[in-house]
């Protein structure tokens, strides 16, 4: 492909430190210092209190419910978004959650606000929303409800490192929020990812159902402690109080993750410059360009038609295969999930019809590689090829 999805996410330089690494006489490759470090560094950047680093993004949707279930091991009802990537539904149901589903926002490919409001029950246990493709999907008047109504945010960031808020990073806000660190995203460990949190307790939790619930795991000596004295029988070091996971990271992940941290930021920003350059440049009789721009963080560019016109589409991907250029059609995850076999039985069969707006985008919607070496001339050659499909 001449316009991959991804180009030169892993640097030499990020090699070299893991090559350093090894060159020691026994290195620790598993769940270590460098962990650790990484863990600390990353609380600080994003401005929260813990950060927990996980084998995968999809372990950190995984965690994140699992700890939701501890707190309503009744059960309840989680609101979802229709576009978003599977591990988010799926670990709604593998924790025995009912997940209500709700259409996107059309300038932000968010949960749209007001569904999520209105859909609210006394079930609610929490509203999952994730931050689709870098847009930032909260509104003042969402965060205020929520906190108004005591639902907990929980935030899906993987795709949207460094956006933010009113000026506050995304994943900072909610309650728990999650990032994946894979090769595609704005910075990678290869595979990896983290669950962060100003809760104390939900920092023990999660530390401790990463690594098959061994309380050994927990930080707090306090509650190491309280387990120790009510299981004498046991030996402390292998109390386990969870039925759990093995999650963990390697010293790998650990090291490649202190690496690119250092140039993130200055990746956020060549990104959203890059996607501003895009919808610019785009022509906006065929493609959508108003996007909610204030506070992105880009992951991809974003290619949605105006009207739904089904050879169009077609004409478009034939033209953009023909010219070399990587795309994925229907946005994240690939676009609507109420579509998906692993629903089936769940929803009703039809039920997607009721979700006008994400099934634009299912058929409609496309993104397209952006990423900090990718230059300017590039983007205009891009943009060209697409105003010319007729």
């Amino acid at each position: 492909m001449r316009f991959p999805l991804m180009r030169n996410n892993i640097l030499r330089e990020d090699l070299d430190a893991v090559i350093e690494h090894l060159k020691q006489d026994d290195p620790i490759l598993t769940n270590g210092p460098q962990i650790r470090a990484f863990e600390e560094e990353w609380s600080k950047w994003l401005g929260v209190k813990y950060s927990v680093y996980l084998n995968s993004g999809a372990s950190a949707n995984l965690l994140t419910m699992a700890v939701l279930k501890i707190r309503h091991p009744e059960g309840g009802e989680i609101i979802v978004p229709t576009l978003t990537w599977i591990s988010d539904i799926a670990s709604v149901l593998q924790n025995g959650f009912t997940p209500v589903f709700v259409d996107i926002d059309r300038e932000s490919l968010a949960m749209n606000p007001k569904q999520i409001l209105e859909k609210i029950t006394p079930k609610t246990r929490a509203v999952f929303l994730t931050h689709v493709q870098g847009f930032d999907g909260l509104t003042d008047e969402l965060v205020s409800e929520l906190e108004k109504r005591k639902i907990p945010l929980i935030e899906d960031v993987c795709e949207s490192h460094g956006a933010t808020h009113n000026g506050k990073k995304l994943g900072s806000i909610g309650l728990i929020s999650n990032f994946s660190f894979y090769y595609a995203h704005h910075m990678s460990t290869i595979e990896g990812g983290m669950v962060c949190t100003n809760d104390p307790e939900i920092y023990q939790q999660v530390r401790m159902l990463r690594s098959h619930g061994m309380v050994r795991e927990a930080t707090d000596m306090e509650l190491r402690s309280s387990y120790q004295k009510a299981n004498p029988e046991l030996n402390p070091d292998f109390i386990f109080a969870y039925a759990a996971y093995n999650m963990r990271g390697t010293e790998i992940g650990g090291i490649m993750g202190r690496s690119q941290l250092k140039r993130l930021d200055k990746n956020v920003e060549i990104r959203t410059r890059n996607l501003a350059h895009f919808l610019g440049k785009l022509d906006t009789r065929k493609y959508r360009t108003d996007f909610k721009m204030e506070g992105a963080s880009n992951y991809a560019f974003n290619l949605i038609l105006q009207k739904q016109d089904a050879a169009f589409a077609e004409r478009l991907m034939n033209r953009m295969r023909g010219a070399g250029i990587e795309f994925r059609r229907g946005s994240a995850g690939g676009g609507n999930q109420l579509r998906q076999p692993y629903l089936k039985g769940i929803v009703q069969d039809s039920y997607y019809k009721q979700f006008p707006e994400v099934e634009h985008v299912h058929f409609y919607g496309f993104y397209i590689g952006n990423f900090p070496d990718m230059k300017t001339s590039e983007i205009d050659e891009i943009c060209a090829i697409l105003n010319t499909v007729e």
